[in-house]
């Protein structure tokens, strides 16, 4: 029986740039960061308290760094998150906006993956 998803992997160019993007700036715990095979690294970060991490991998040549998409990470109060990310220089895509399923907003990492913000709920009368 199927349990939950453990790893996902992003496509990313550089790790240590990706780490700290996915750790200082969205704010994510650094899970794992060790060396492995030969010149290689497995950094895994994810937000505190998931079970699901992420997993920073420049190893896998079918994933191209730039063409991940479909990453949703849940907020509590996107409209503070969103101001949070445009003050450290985080590029939106799409800023909050109430769709179908709740607030939504895309943004990029470092590499161009696409990342997608969302909260459950409607966008406050401000």
């Amino acid at each position: 029986m199927l349990k939950h998803i453990a790893v996902i992997s992003i496509p990313v160019t550089d790790q240590e740039r990706a780490k700290r993007f996915y750790v200082d700036t969205l704010g994510m715990i650094c899970v794992r960061d060790n060396t492995w095979g030969e010149g290689m690294r497995w950094i895994e970060v994810a937000p505190a308290g998931a079970t699901t991490t992420l997993t920073l991998v420049t190893w896998f040549p079918e994933l191209v760094p730039g063409k991940f998409v479909g990453l949703v990470i849940d907020s509590d109060d996107l409209e503070a998150e969103y101001q949070r990310l445009l003050a450290q220089g985080v590029e939106f895509i799409e800023a909050p906006s109430r769709q179908d399923g709740g607030i939504f907003a895309l943004l990029r990492d470092p590499d161009g993956n696409r990342i997608t913000l969302h909260q459950f709920g409607s966008l406050s009368a401000n």
